[in-house]
């Protein structure tokens, strides 16, 4: 919502956005004068913009950020589940068939069309080197990220956040390179730290997280929310996948005709018989 209404407030109400951002969520729980304080600007300001987000008062939006922060920290272990030991196998096929058609409809209400679009133009940029980065479950969402990518254009990497191999690919990373980052609740540490690190050394981040925000969106430079609600103690990874197909096929077009000779090229090689 904050991301989302960004240029539609004023300029006093888009330093108490990025305050908010700074330390998302634990500064929007201070007190409004605090958070003004911390923002530069008057505490009507702070109750001005609150309101402008929907929220009937500060107190309201305070609720809502500890019902994030709460959501944010939700596991197969504390999530409910549609299912019994007993439920019959039609009715889980059933309920799942219901609940992806509904994620896909509704997977990409909290993305920004503008923010995709930079993440396009990030990704289809010839000048920049790629990388994509995940956590134990969504590196699988990265790696089939950098496969699109890698048939399309040079310079494409997946990328490891383990500790005993990120320090060789954070070396290698600068103002040269995007790095797409995907990482959803509950966050994991070596992840974020790899993001910031990469930050810090000049790269671009694309986050691709959940609607709760990894800390990654405190400072990256594209933020895609989705929705990963499936009605199952499991987040889905089904919207991440079809974002990525999504980016895949724009920077396909964007790429054009250089995109089209490597694929043929790539075809004509791997398929021409050893001697």
């Amino acid at each position: 919502m904050i991301h989302r209404t960004m240029s539609e407030v004023s300029a006093a109400e888009r330093r108490v956005a990025r305050a908010v951002l700074s330390d998302y969520p634990m500064a929007g729980m201070e007190p409004a004068v605090k958070l003004a304080e911390r923002a530069g600007v008057s505490a009507p300001t702070v109750t001005r913009y609150v309101s402008r987000l929907g929220f009937g008062g500060y107190k309201e939006f305070q609720q809502i950020l500890r019902d994030e922060i709460n959501a944010r920290g939700a596991s197969p272990m504390t999530l409910p589940s549609d299912y019994a030991a007993d439920t019959p196998a039609s009715r889980v096929l059933s309920k799942v068939s219901q609940a992806g058609r509904k994620i896909l409809a509704e997977g990409f209400t909290a993305l920004p069309s503008s923010e995709f679009g930079l993440a396009i133009d990030l990704a289809a940029d010839p000048k920049l080197r790629v990388g994509a980065v995940g956590g134990r479950w969504s590196r699988l969402v990265a790696e089939y990220l950098i496969l699109h990518l890698r048939t399309m254009r040079p310079d494409t990497q997946l990328l490891t956040a383990q500790r005993d191999e990120a320090g060789v690919a954070l070396v290698e990373l600068g103002r040269r390179d995007v790095v797409f980052v995907l990482d959803f609740r509950r966050y994991q540490d070596d992840v974020v730290d790899f993001a910031r690190k990469a930050h810090q050394r000049g790269s671009k981040i694309v986050l691709i997280t959940d609607v709760w925000l990894s800390p990654i969106a405190e400072f990256a430079d594209v933020v895609l929310p989705l929705s990963t609600d499936i009605g199952s103690p499991y987040d889905s990874l089904v919207p991440a996948i079809a974002l990525v197909e999504a980016l895949a096929a724009a920077a396909l077009a964007r790429l054009g005709e250089d995109a089209q000779a490597r694929m043929r090229l790539i075809e004509q090689v791997s398929t021409v018989p050893a001697p």
